[in-house]
C-alpha cells in the first residue's frame, strides 16, 4: 500500500473512534480487564526457553532462513540465534557507548536481503544515537557505514526501534531524552518516529520533506503494522498513562502538552488506549493472527490487545502476570510464534536463573 492510500484510509479509520478512544481506553482508568483470552480470536500456548544466559537483549529481527540477529544493550554484541535454539556471536557493533538506557538497540533486515544483505542497527554514541547499516555474509560485523546521526541520546529515553513498513521504508522510534520539548521541535529528532530510505535519507512522501513521520512522542518503543498496513506504536508515560497510538504521517501526539486522553483533538491526536505505568511500560510490539501482541516491562506480562476491523483497538488481555518478569522485544517469527525476550538484567529486574532469555509461545 503507497503512503498516499494509507494516509486516506488511516484518516477514515480515525475520525471513527476519536470521539472517545476505543472500547479498551479511558480517560485517566485502565483498561488492564478482564484478565481471561477473549471467546473467539487467537490463543497463546506454554512458552519455552528458546535461550537463556543472555545480557539484556533488546531486539529481534529475522533473517529469510528463519535465524534471528538479536541486539544485546549492555555488550553491544549482535548474536544469531537459530529455531533450535543455537547462539553465535556476529560481532560487537563498533562506536557503541552503553550508559543507562542507551547502548546497542534496534536491529533490522532489509527487505531486499537476497539481494543487499544489508542489516541496520539503532545505536548509542558518545554524543548521540545512530543508525548504521552493513553487509552481513555470515562472517561477521565490517564495513559499517553510519547513515543517520544526530539523534538526541541521554541516560533514559533513547527509543531504538527499527522496523520495515510494508512499502520497505525504515522506520525509527527515538525519545526526548528527558526534555519534552524536543519532542513538539519539528527541527529535532528526539521524540519522534522518522521514516527513510535504506540509504538514511527522507523517505518520498514525509510530511515535512524530513526524517520526521510523527512527532509529540516521550518515548516509542514498539513498532508494528496489522495485515491493512496500518501502523501502531507503543509509548511511555509518565508514571499515569502509558499508550498504544495509531501512527498517522504528520500528526502530533502530544508530549509534554498531553499524556494520555485530553487536549485540545485538532492539535493532538489521542491514543486508541492507555494503561497505568504499573501494569505497562509498553516496549517490543508485534501483530499477528489480528491482535498486538505489547511487552510490558514495569507491568511484567506480555498484553493482547484485539484491532478490529475499522483499525481500533479491543479491551486488553493479559497474558503470564509476572512469571517472566520484564518484557522487552516481541516479533512474530516465520513460523507465527511469537519471539519474545525478557530484560531482568537491565539494571531495574530481578534476575531469575537463566536470565536473560528468550521465549518461543505458540500462537493458536
Amino acid at each position: 500500500m503507497r503512503l498516499n492510500t494509507l494516509v486516506i484510509v488511516c484518516a477514515l479509520a480515525l475520525a471513527g473512534c476519536s470521539s472517545g478512544g476505543s472500547s479498551g481506553g479511558s480517560t485517566g482508568r485502565s483498561s488492564a480487564s478482564p484478565a481471561s483470552p477473549p471467546a473467539s480470536g487467537p490463543r497463546l500456548g506454554t512458552p519455552r526457553d528458546l535461550v537463556t544466559g543472555l545480557s539484556v537483549p533488546w531486539a529481534i529481527a529475522f533473517l529469510p532462513g528463519g535465524d534471528a540477529l538479536v541486539t544485546e544493550r549492555d555488550t553491544a554484541r549482535l548474536l544469531r540465534v537459530t529455531p533450535a535454539g543455537k547462539v553465535t556471536t556476529v560481532g560487537t557493533v563498533p562506536g557503541v557507548s552503553p550508559a543507562g538506557e542507551g547502548g546497542l538497540l534496534g536491529v533490522a533486515v532489509s527487505p531486499s536481503y537476497a539481494k543487499d544483505h544489508w542489516v541496520f542497527v539503532y545505536y548509542s554514541a558518545s554524543a548521540d544515537n545512530r543508525i548504521a547499516r552493513f553487509q552481513y555474509h555470515d562472517k561477521g560485523i565490517g564495513g559499517l557505514r553510519t547513515i543517520v546521526t544526530g539523534i538526541p541520546r541521554g541516560q533514559i529515553h533513547n527509543g531504538g526501534r527499527l522496523a520495515f513498513d510494508p512499502d520497505h521504508y525504515l522506520y525509527a522510534s527515538t525519545g526526548e531524552t528527558g526534555r519534552g520539548g524536543l519532542a513538539q521541535d519539528r527541527s529535532s529528532l528526539g521524540g519522534k518516529i522518522l521514516r527513510m530510505t535504506l540509504d538514511g535519507g527522507p523517505a518520498p512522501g514525509n510530511p515535512y520533506g524530513t526524517l520526521v513521520f510523527s512527532y509529540g512522542h516521550r518515548n516509542v518503543q514498539g513498532l508494528a503494522w496489522d495485515s491493512q498496513g496500518r501502523m501502531f506504536a507503543t509509548e511511555f508515560g509518565q508514571d499515569r498513562f502509558d499508550e498504544i497510538n495509531r501512527i498517522l504521517p504528520g500528526h502530533d501526539y502530544g508530549w509534554p502538552v498531553v499524556e494520555g486522553f485530553g487536549g485540545d483533538r485538532r492539535r493532538y491526536t489521542p491514543p486508541l488506549l492507555t494503561w497505568r505505568t504499573s501494569e505497562a511500560s509498553p516496549s517490543g510490539l508485534a501483530y499477528d493472527h489480528g491482535s498486538l501482541w505489547a511487552g510490558a516491562l514495569a507491568g511484567r506480562r506480555l498484553w493482547q490487545v484485539p484491532v478490529t476491523a475499522n483499525g481500533t483497538t479491543g479491551t486488553p488481555v493479559p497474558h503470564f502476570e509476572g512469571r517472566y518478569g520484564r518484557l522487552r522485544a516481541v516479533v512474530t517469527a516465520p513460523d507465527g510464534s511469537l519471539w519474545v525476550s525478557t530484560s531482568n538484567r537491565d539494571g531495574r529486574g530481578s534476575p531469575a536463573q537463566g536470565d536473560d532469555r528468550i521465549l518461543v509461545i505458540p500462537v493458536l
